[in-house]
């Protein structure tokens, strides 16, 4: 299976195969609570019921990672056990995304219908998550081979996901929403991702072929489950850094970076898209060098010059943040600082993403099973549950900084002008004069913003994802022992008993 025609062949259809997948992915972890403070009036009971409710649902969705793991495994069909798979969480996935940011429901009515829309998305985007990452074991054991194809689809992720949070807020918020209102826009971009998650998927359904040299299907067992995760020590230590680093990193797209740019700068998506596009640029020399970047120097020394730069990084964000008036000079060395600091996040997610997976092999030298499925259903578990204490800190935020009481406001503006776009059936005159108001109004709500709200949220993106980075990083450094030598030495381990055989 892994000649070098088919590898080749893998390392294009494969990658971009999650471009779509990753729009669908960031549009509604990203910016569902934004498009809900924006086009509905919430209390402090609703906005807690749902945080409940995405707590309740990302936990949820984090223990059901490692059954649907298992129910992989199983799987045996003529088109292999990870595609069926792919097909249906995709296009159920899809469904579930339309019809989230496509409803007038207000109150408690909606609150109701978000809780089942996010437990829903909670179960079918596991079914292609788990799929979709659980391949890469399965498309080649070579370690250099193996860098390709996760740097290539992380870069492909990071190029959807990138796309994503670009376009998502500078079409939905401010002068350019389409149709004229958060509303109207939110639901239009979300058709426009569920119909192109699906076609990007089918470059991997149609063009990768993956080594199915499975062994009999072992039963669906909690236990199973349970054996493989906690008898495999380096997969739980790389686990635990892997979490404190996901939570950290998550922080500021969650919610808290779009909301803080939009108090402290004006309510322009082309602001939150400007600072995302060249926060994010310095993770594409990443994307793309990695395995280059790793033929030359360790994963452990890579990871201390990763954390240095987002030190930096974070050092230059707080100063200028809090030291400096709202002023361009004070936006582009925020933007500055986000760039450094997410470039060593991403640095560590992309070696922890590889370090997870190389515990497929150690536990094949312990064990005799690989089960890739299992193991590699903990890379979204972990995504999932540091996600759900993304959500809990971001919502918190924003009760603690009384958030609601600017958003439910802009919120009652942008349902007006929606309303008044409609009724203007057209007319362009009409239309312009509307969104002058609408950016007017806006604009003087958010003078009652205090200095205070602001630096608030400012210290919740930057000093909580620096401590917590730390933290990771010194729990990698000590307890994971699956360096590059280590690693070279167990696969030929595995080799020589496979021989033998």
């Amino acid at each position: 299976m892994d000649d070098m025609k088919t590898r080749k062949r893998n390392l294009i259809m494969f990658p971009l195969g999650t471009v779509g997948r990753d729009m669908m992915y960031n549009l509604f972890i990203n910016f569902l609570m934004v498009y809900i403070l924006f086009t509905r009036s919430l209390t402090v009971a609703q906005l807690s019921a749902i945080t409940a409710i995405m707590i309740a649902a990302r936990v949820f969705d984090a223990v059901n990672d490692p059954i649907m793991g298992n129910i992989i495994e199983r799987t045996r069909t003529r088109w292999g056990k990870f595609k069926p798979w792919l097909v249906i969480g995709i296009l159920s996935t899809s469904v579930v995304i339309y019809l989230t940011f496509n409803t007038d429901l207000q109150g408690w009515s909606f609150v109701w219908f978000f809780g089942v829309m996010y437990f829903m998305y909670s179960i079918t985007y596991t079914m292609h998550d788990i799929s979709y990452w659980g391949m890469v074991p399965a498309l080649s054991s070579d370690a250099n081979a193996r860098n390709q194809f996760t740097s290539r689809a992380t870069l492909c992720a990071g190029i959807g996901g990138t796309l994503a949070t670009m376009l998502i807020p500078m079409f939905t918020t401010g002068d350019m929403a389409i149709g004229g209102s958060a509303k109207t826009a939110y639901g239009v971009i979300a058709l426009i991702i569920a119909v192109l998650a699906p076609l990007f998927l089918c470059f991997t359904v149609f063009g990768v072929k993956e080594r199915r040299d499975y062994k009999e299907a072992p039963p669906i067992s909690f236990k199973k489950i349970w054996t493989t995760i906690t008898g495999n020590d380096q997969l739980l230590w790389v686990s635990l850094a892997f979490l404190i680093q996901q939570v950290g990193n998550g922080i500021v797209v969650g919610g808290i970076g779009s909301i803080y740019v939009y108090f402290d700068f004006g309510y322009e998506g082309g602001l939150y898209t400007l600072f995302t596009t060249v926060g994010m640029a310095a993770t594409a020399f990443l994307m793309v060098f990695y395995p280059a970047i790793s033929r030359r120097l360790d994963r452990k020394p890579l990871m201390r010059i990763l954390l240095m730069i987002s030190l930096v990084g974070y050092v230059v964000t707080i100063v200028s943040g809090l030291l400096l008036p709202s002023s361009t000079l004070k936006f582009v060395l925020i933007v500055l600082g986000f760039m450094l600091s997410n470039f060593g996040q991403y640095g560590f997610y992309l070696v922890m993403m590889i370090s997870i997976l190389n515990t497929v092999e150690y536990n094949e030298y312990k064990t005799g099973d690989r089960d890739e499925a299992i193991i590699s259903s903990l890379r979204p578990f972990l995504t999932k549950l540091g996600g759900a204490i993304i959500v809990l800190i971001t919502n918190l935020s924003y009760i603690i900084f009384k958030v609601t009481d600017f958003s439910n406001g802009i919120s009652d503006i942008e349902n007006a002008a929606s309303k008044a776009t409609e009724a203007a059936h057209g007319n362009a005159a009409e239309i312009a004069e509307i969104a002058a108001q609408k950016s007017a109004d806006i604009a003087e709500i958010l003078k009652g913003v205090s200095a205070s709200q602001t630096s608030g949220l400012l210290l919740c993106m930057t000093l909580l994802p620096c401590v917590l980075m730390l933290i990771s990083y010194f729990i990698y450094k000590r307890h994971y022992k699956l360096d590059e030598a280590e690693y070279d030495r167990i696969c030929k381990v595995i080799e020589e008993r496979k021989a033998k055989a």
